[in-house]
């Protein structure tokens, strides 16, 4: 899958990539201090602490798909998850009945901190009224189990120990990602408008203003 990347376009980073740096804020109730204001970092930085990237698979399966890789410092929650939103489909039988918008549905894959698998779609509101509502399946790794729980780095150990490489890379897995990683950092490094393209957002927010306006090109790709 790798293989399939779509060479990113490094000479369109604006439509492709934000990058963002996290100012003074509030996290847990209890203020902190911007990335330029860190011990050691100059008042002028323009290292980057949030990333969120749009790539595509040229692959059949996942043709035309795009693909929004985020990650980030200082934000709202520390979180590890996969989400995945459905597609609306060309006709809808109902929505002359309904007269309203129906929401996308979505599959969320938890990693961190909780491991569960959550399903939102829509269904029709009880009573005599014609409308929808969003509900919620929920799935969690670790319901009714009693036994003790291992931590990430705990489990990678084990493996190691068990000569286990279920979840480990292979080399040329790795090298696929850099290859593709290496010339957006290249771009990124030497562009002349470093300063124009980083983005600013508060500590404990959910990153720039600017990642909406990445998501809503997606459909124009």
């Amino acid at each position: 899958m790798f293989r399939s990347l779509r060479p990113f376009p490094v000479e369109d980073l604006q439509n492709y990539l934000v990058l963002g740096q996290y100012t003074s804020g509030t996290i847990a109730g209890q203020p902190v201090r911007a990335y330029r204001e860190e011990p050691g970092v100059n008042s002028d930085s323009l290292t980057p602490t949030f990333a969120m990237m749009k790539v595509f698979l040229d692959n059949w399966r996942w043709q035309g798909v795009p693909f929004f890789l985020t990650s980030g410092k200082r934000l709202a929650q520390k979180l590890t998850e996969i989400t995945i939103q459905f597609k609306e489909v060309p006709h809808s039988m109902f929505r002359q009945t309904l007269g309203e918008t129906i929401a996308a549905n979505r599959l969320i894959l938890g990693i961190y901190p909780d491991e569960r698998i959550t399903l939102t779609f829509q269904t029709k509101n009880p009573g005599a009224r014609v409308c929808l509502r969003t509900v919620t399946m929920d799935f969690h790794y670790h319901q009714n189990y009693e036994g003790p729980i291992l931590e990430a780095y705990e489990k990678v150990l084990i493996d190691c120990m068990l000569g286990d490489q279920m979840l480990f890379w292979r080399q040329d897995s790795v090298e696929a990602c850099w290859s593709f990683l290496t010339p957006i950092l290249g771009a990124c490094e030497t562009c002349g408008n470093q300063a124009e393209i980083l983005r600013f957002y508060k500590s404990g927010s959910t990153g720039p203003p600017e990642v909406a306006r990445l998501v809503g090109t997606a459909a124009k790709r």
